[in-house]
């Protein structure tokens, strides 16, 4: 199994389908990744020698924000929004959606299940 910015990319995947099971890479961002680093998206990852490797942990080093530093920042703009009290950022506190669907009937998933009236009391 290659090593690529602290994830385990399976071996016998091809390259760019390997690359998405890094948290912060989709199909589109590792199939520019591959390309900037000059290397087929088809070619299997246990094809890949080490001067690839290091290519494609260069182009991600310097291009992507991945793993924990995404977590991170995607947690910090949701706290941003809850700080200055934004439409946006109320609703994230209220567990509804912030994207202008309609509550009364559905909403769910976001709201969570519906508790009984047995549990209520």
């Amino acid at each position: 199994m290659a090593r690529i910015a602290g994830f385990e990319i399976p071996d016998n995947k091809v390259a760019w389908i390997g690359l998405t099971s890094i948290y912060g890479i989709g199909p589109t961002t590792a199939k520019k990744i591959l390309k900037k680093a000059s290397i087929s998206s088809e070619t299997r990852i246990k094809d890949l020698n080490d001067s690839d490797l290091v290519n494609i942990r260069g182009v991600i080093e310097k291009d992507c924000l991945i793993g924990a530093e995404l977590r991170e920042k995607l947690q910090k703009d949701v706290q941003r929004l809850i700080d200055i009290k934004c439409y946006r950022g109320n609703r994230r506190i209220k567990g509804l959606p912030c994207r202008g669907q309609k509550t009364q009937k559905n909403a769910r998933s976001h709201k969570g299940s519906r508790r009984s009236a047995i549990r209520r009391k």
